[in-house]
């Protein structure tokens, strides 16, 4: 069946015998399987299946030669219906090849366009768009298909797999509430995450990992596996927080870890066993002893393969990968333009699904002042104006920003946040008094701020004026997950240094009436993403996009790349969420679509402002923000 048009899920369907000519339901199990090659088609070599006789991993000679065949067989043969469904790249499933999807290294420049792009680039990666997404939205459709089946009983739904096949295990029962029993094998762990580039994805993993996904499920049954790999100290580790939360939630029972630590890495038949024992109790299998299992007739390729003279081969290759992702990419934003459709016109529903996108997107929002610090380091009063400089921390993500404060002699309590491309430095002559710019707003009162951002004046080395390159982990595979799986981007970490600035000062003691947002160089999109987190913590914002989208970004080291920067309509969905505040942007040729219609909704279309000359918007900018005090 097609997961997406023109994409084909492939597998093989087991059926207990008794099910022919029944009128029962049965229960269901999803089986991913991990890296074992060619999967269902799997035959172990002669030595490894030997080695694993004498140690007792497994235990027959035809049941042995692929374990993911075994749990199939036995499980229909205690009375579940089980689909084995082909990981993308394995077995059947060769439209997007195991290479690609599973090894891949090297960016491919061509495949790098705004329009057209394939797996791996900065554009699929700004979508957030990634094969482990493709491989989690197939276990989706096979749960689907599973139950289309009039023999499958919905309530008695189970997933299990091993390895990279246990990543889909946890991945799916986190996220899809008509999977009941999870048995993850061999991979749930405070260790290694997973290390193929199906398993890894931007954003996934920041600040959390698999046993948070894990725990995901709880209180419904979830069972374990550990072995001498990256799970060796699971009893130890993650699994104890694991039994707290249980316990905690009333399910101490729905938990089980079964530890052999004397096999290498597997699913082999001891821990095949502990599963069958797991499902038995936790599917109503009705066994008092659940059977073992016994030998079966290994099949081979030829045998299971879904293709035939009847049934030829889909195509595949580029143009096959391009038009998944084109359909993926207007699939989104089909569902995000209909929040806005005449029947449903709904501003703060848009705000909730695009906002939270974008929340997760960015990673951060205004933090709690509690969190946050001012080191003085330097106080001068100079004429008309105090000057302060210091550093301002946050101690939860570690930051600290050199902050510069103009703070004039007649305050009116308004405050300009003004970044610029040269940090705080930017808001400064050469004689190191403000600009004059700066100190047209000085002048009518307003207290002007500016911050070094990460990687900005001070952050860098004495032969550089700014940042020109993201850093990235030591894994020579050019895959953005890699990194930014785990870390936030250059961007983001941006966006979180203007976030707490902000938050710093609306809890001033000082009490100001409203805070400004100017950015009008390079550091518009900047200004833009975080106003989009702010809410109204900033009152007005003036900013150049300079023309800026994410999607145009080719370089996944380039500072203004941002995993999902353009999933929610890219910079223009930032501006969207911000009504109804007030908005002054130049550097688009009209004001963006998106934008027009979401205040237009909100009744607010003249709180945004567009100057089409940009020779003059510096003067335009600061005489629109002191035209609104």
């Amino acid at each position: 069946f097609q997961s997406m048009p023109g994409f084909y899920v492939t597998g093989s369907l087991y059926r207990p015998l008794q099910a022919d000519g029944s009128t029962d339901k049965f229960p269901a199990v999803l089986c991913p399987h991990g890296h074992w090659s060619q999967g269902r088609f799997y035959d172990a070599p002669a030595s490894t299946l030997k080695d694993q006789l004498a140690s007792g991993a497994e235990k027959f000679s035809q049941g042995g030669r692929n374990p993911i065949q075994a749990r199939c067989v036995h499980l229909a043969r205690l009375g579940c219906i089980v689909f084995a469904y082909d990981m993308i790249g394995y077995a059947d499933s060769q439209q997007i090849t195991y290479e690609l999807a599973h090894r891949f290294a090297k960016q491919r420049p061509e495949m790098n366009h705004p329009t057209d792009w394939g797996f791996f680039s900065p554009q699929a990666e700004s979508h957030l768009q990634n094969i482990m997404g493709l491989q989690t939205w197939d276990s989706i459709r096979s749960l689907d298909f599973l139950l289309t089946l009039p023999d499958v009983d919905e309530r008695r739904i189970a997933v299990t797999g091993a390895s990279g096949g246990g990543t889909q295990t946890f991945v799916l029962s986190a996220i899809d509430p008509r999977v009941k029993v999870s048995m993850p094998a061999v991979m749930v762990s405070t260790a290694m995450q997973g290390g193929c580039t199906c398993e890894n994805a931007c954003l996934l993993r920041v600040g959390q990992g698999n046993i948070d996904f894990a725990a995901v499920f709880a209180p419904k049954p979830l069972g374990l596996t550990a072995a001498n790999d990256w799970t060796v100290e699971m009893e130890t580790k993650g699994y104890p927080e694991l039994q707290k939360l249980f316990t905690m939630l009333g399910k101490p029972e729905h938990l089980h870890l079964e530890a052999h630590t004397n096999f290498p890495h597997n699913y082999n038949y001891v821990c095949r066993r502990a599963m069958y024992q797991w499902f038995n109790q936790h599917l109503k299998l009705g066994f008092a002893e659940v059977p073992p299992e016994r030998d079966y007739k290994y099949q081979s390729a030829e045998q299971l393969t879904v293709f035939n003279s009847e049934h030829a081969r889909p195509a595949g290759g580029v143009a096959l990968e391009m038009k998944v992702l084109r359909h993926w990419e207007q699939q989104t934003r089909q569902q995000i333009d209909a929040l806005l459709s005449n029947r449903s016109r709904n501003t703060k529903r848009f705000q909730k699904i695009v906002g939270g996108g974008i929340d997760i997107v960015l990673g951060k929002s205004l933090p709690p002042s509690a969190d946050i610090t001012y080191d003085q380091q330097q106080k001068t009063q100079k004429w008309g104006y105090l000057q302060m400089d210091g550093i301002l921390s946050n101690s939860k993500n570690g930051s600290a920003n050199s902050i510069l404060f103009l703070y004039p002699d007649n305050w009116n309590k308004q405050v300009v946040l003004w970044l610029t491309d040269h940090g705080r430095f930017g808001l400064l002559d050469r004689s190191g008094n403000p600009n004059s710019d700066v100190q047209t707003l000085l002048d009518e009162g307003c207290c002007v701020v500016g911050l070094d951002m990460l990687f900005q004046a001070e952050w860098l080395n004495e032969n550089e004026s700014e940042a020109h390159r993201t850093r990235s982990v030591a894994n020579p595979r050019e895959a953005a997950a890699y990194t930014f799986g785990y870390n936030y981007s250059l961007f983001a970490r941006r966006v979180h240094d203007i976030l707490t600035t902000v938050s710093f000062i609306t809890n001033h003691d000082m009490q100001p009436t409203s805070v400004c947002l100017l950015a009008l160089d390079k550091t518009g999109p900047l200004a833009i993403a975080a106003r989009a987190q702010a809410g109204d913590a900033i009152g007005r914002l003036a900013a150049n996009t300079n023309g800026f989208r994410f999607a145009n970004v080719t370089d996944l080291q380039s500072p203004n790349f941002l995993p999902g920067g353009a999933r929610y309509h890219d910079l223009p969905g930032m501006l969207a969420v911000a009504v109804p505040q007030a908005t002054w942007i130049t550097g688009e040729k009209e004001i963006p679509q998106i934008v027009t219609e979401v205040y237009q909704v909100e009744k607010a279309a003249d709180a945004v402002t567009i100057n089409a000359s940009p020779t003059s918007s510096r003067s335009a900018a600061i005489t629109w923000l002191l035209d609104s005090k």
